[in-house]
């Protein structure tokens, strides 16, 4: 393992970079379009700019705390799988102090702007932290992590309902429950990459859980997302923008399983990332109903 050198402040702040997987935004992006449908279904169009900013900003500290920490979980574990194996931690190029004290800074940082919210808000948001640091610990002791993931990164959505409404309604839970499987689902897609190395560390996920059933249950969780989004906009009374953005999402997924049919861990990795056009479609549906209607 590489000693830890005294880098230049420059050179620090590159390993830091590497620590939040900001030359990764995929994870951002993933995180950030829920948060989007949202803010626009709760405001039922353009939220206010002071809201959306905070919630935006609030998503990228989020998931780079949600990386750092994690990375801090599997400091003792990525060293041992090659996709891993040169993360700043595992490295040794950053300390664990280090790591710790960069994920308070993010944390508290996004807590300061939760403040500007209303109490709702800010008691929900105390559940988010949760869900942040308890995730990257569950692959120890479940082989649903990825749930725990689809939940983290589905508490922005009654925290956003919260911000605009004070209140968090069904259509916030039932966008919650979409996100969560939509969440497992394309992060089994992620586990199938590492499936082989995970098996020899014993570290556990959905994707060694469902095993040869895993293509499967994901289509089964994307079936569910659809249907899901499709009584959302029967309960919302859409119009056609949105059942397009759904049908359209819906061929994707049927596209994400061609990719899959091998379970090549490129292809795998390949339909993972595609999910962020499933995120970037229903939003621009939810956009465009209520920009034009």
């Amino acid at each position: 393992m590489t000693t830890i050198q005294p880098y230049s402040l420059s050179a620090r702040w590159s390993e830091y970079r590497l620590l939040m997987r900001m030359d990764k935004p995929i994870g951002t992006l993933l995180l950030l379009w829920p948060t989007l449908w949202a803010l626009w279904i709760a405001a039922e169009g353009f939220p206010d700019l002071g809201v959306l900013m905070v919630f935006t900003l609030g998503v990228f500290l989020m998931r780079s705390a949600g990386c750092v920490i994690n990375d801090f979980a599997d400091r003792k574990v990525d060293p041992h799988v090659e996709r891993t194996k040169n993360r700043p931690l595992a490295a040794g190029r950053v300390s664990s102090k280090e790591a710790l004290t960069l994920f308070a800074v993010l944390v508290f940082t996004a807590f300061f702007l939760v403040l500007l919210m209303n109490t709702l808000t800010i008691v929900l948001s105390f559940v988010a932290v949760l869900l942040a640091v308890c995730y990257p610990f569950m692959k120890r002791y479940t082989h649903l992590p990825q749930v725990f993931l689809g939940a983290a990164f589905a508490w922005s959505i009654p925290m956003a309902f919260a911000a605009l409404t004070n209140s968090v309604p069904l259509v916030a839970w039932i966008l919650f429950t979409i996100t969560v499987l939509w969440t497992t689902a394309y992060d089994t897609m992620y586990g199938m990459v590492d499936r082989e190395d995970d098996l020899k560390i014993g570290v556990k996920s959905t994707a060694i859980l469902f095993a040869q059933f895993d293509r499967m249950i994901i289509g089964l969780l994307q079936a569910l997302v659809v249907l899901a989004l499709l009584g959302i906009g029967v309960l919302l009374q859409m119009s056609a923008a949105f059942y397009i953005s759904v049908l359209l999402s819906a061929g994707l997924f049927f596209y994400q399983q061609i990719l899959l049919k091998d379970r090549l861990g490129s292809l795998c990795f390949k339909a993972f990332l595609n999910n962020n056009w499933i995120g970037a479609i229903i939003f621009a549906g939810i956009f465009i109903h209520y920009f034009m209607y």
